[in-house]
């Protein structure tokens, strides 16, 4: 598509650096109006653009990190004679997140530089002195075994678990993994039990690997979900077949219930309101590693489109896609990564609620972090000035109208709160919700998905069942 080419290119690729150098990013549009919002007192007041482009990615194009045809069996030859490394599922996410752009101008894994950069920072800096934000670091660990095998070679292949060549990694750099100053400082705790840190981290090599990658093929995991697997340059080519002026993020790993669509569909009538002719929704639920008591991602895709069949929102100005990052867990601090990815998938409002990417702490009886830190730092994060952030109203069930609506303080006892615990429990036990709740195809899916869990005789639970 010609609108396409000004925001996207295949990007050469230069042995010096990760970090693609870019010159300084701003809206691409030809049409902007500012809109005051009102603020609380004491606060600034922001003024939000309404532009007829897409937001250019972050460092001004994306970063795609796939070998180009003619040049795909010359690779793949190479990578067989190359110093092998395996990776592990987490890791295969991580060289799909780089392959597709979602982490521009990032352009393999991360060296060191890069990677004391995104602990301590949450930016990373280009080469023309501008900022961009990376919050969680992408990196690839490896072994003393495997450092002794890689030796003096200057480059690397990288494996999946079915001994398929994936990806060169060239011009690297191993440097020691510090895991508990890493730990630290992308969760806030060393504390025992944080999900990602057991699966990917605690166990891992005492090294890290970083450099270019040249990818072999797109990732694909033949799930029956691939389809919905939009990479950003997708994602930019059907928001612009759709003639969207704005786009607006959703992200969640949870069953969507009619509070959420209460909360996106005001959202699109708040950006109408401002002047915006066709805002599209991109719901982009989390397609990672999670953990285990998550709903799995195949039981969540069928559950979403149930809510668009039953009408709960509109198929018209909704995209739906999955995310393929894997999931941390660490509150403020991933959700920048979170929203940061946005941009580069076009989006220029991101949607952000109570305690994002937020969990109970592993050890104590109480949340991890803050439920209102994660907003109020995606409102401050260097790197993120370009985005506007749209915090959550609290959505509630009103007795009074039979339906989710938004909490009216000055009449509390009307209203419940529906946990995620207590939803899960009416679900398990088969029981409905309240009408209104959730559509009852989605509602039917969820319930289906916690009898799929049955208990084996000694009492454990098995893997559930694919949707």
């Amino acid at each position: 598509m010609a609108s396409m080419a000004a925001l996207f290119i295949k990007t050469p690729y230069d042995p010096s650096h990760s970090i693609t150098k870019f010159p300084n990013t701003h809206f691409a549009s030809t049409f902007r109006v500012s809109v005051s919002v009102s603020v609380p007192p004491g606060r600034s007041k922001r003024r939000l653009r309404v532009s007829s482009g897409l937001i250019e990615p972050d460092g001004g194009k994306l970063v795609e990190l796939l070998v180009d045809e003619p040049l795909k069996d010359l690779k793949k030859g190479e990578a067989l004679s190359l110093p092998r490394i395996s990776l592990s599922s987490i890791d295969l996410q991580w060289v799909h997140v780089l392959s597709e752009g979602w982490a521009s101008p990032l352009r393999g894994f991360m060296r060191e530089s890069e990677f004391l950069q995104t602990l301590h920072f949450n930016t990373l800096r280009l080469e023309n002195g501008s900022l961009v934000n990376m919050s969680v670091p992408i990196v690839l660990a490896i072994d003393d075994s495997q450092k002794h095998r890689i030796g003096e070679s200057t480059k690397v292949a990288l494996f999946d678990s079915n001994n398929n060549p994936v990806a060169i990694l060239k011009d690297i750099e191993i440097y020691k993994h510090p895991k508990e100053e890493r730990i630290a400082r992308t969760w806030g705790t060393t504390a025992s039990g944080l999900p990602y840190v057991e699966e990917a981290i605690v166990n891992a090599g005492n090294w890290l690997i970083g450099g270019d990658l040249e990818v072999l093929e797109p990732i694909k995991y033949h799930d029956g979900l691939d389809r919905f697997r939009l990479s950003p340059t997708e994602l930019r080519e059907e928001f612009t077949r759709r003639n969207a002026d704005a786009v607006f993020a959703f992200q969640l790993r949870n069953p969507v219930h009619n509070g959420h669509a209460l909360l996106m569909t005001d959202t699109r009538r708040r950006l109408l309101d401002m002047g915006y002719k066709n805002p599209i929704l991109l719901l982009h639920p989390l397609g990672g590693y999670t953990k285990a008591d998550d709903v799995p991602l195949s039981w969540r895709m069928k559950q979403h489109e149930k809510v668009l069949e039953d009408g709960v929102l509109d198929p018209e100005t909704t995209v739906v896609s999955i995310f393929p990052s894997p999931m941390h867990y660490a509150g403020p601090t991933e959700v920048q990564w979170h929203a940061k990815a946005r941009i580069n998938a076009g989006a220029n409002f991101y949607i952000v609620g109570r305690d994002p990417a937020g969990m109970g702490h592993p050890t104590e009886k109480r949340d991890l972090y803050d439920a209102d830190h994660g907003k109020k730092v995606l409102s401050m994060a260097p790197g993120l000035e370009r985005l506007n952030i749209l915090p959550f109203k609290v959505a509630a069930y009103d007795k009074t109208q039979g339906k989710m609506a938004f909490f009216d303080p000055s009449r509390p006892q009307d209203f419940v709160f529906i946990s995620g615990t207590k939803m899960r429990t009416l679900a398990k036990n088969k029981e409905n919700p309240p009408d209104g709740f959730m559509c009852p195809g989605g509602w039917e899916v969820l319930v289906e998905y916690y009898d799929s869990l049955v208990p084996t005789i000694n009492g454990k639970v098995p893997v559930a069942v694919p949707a």
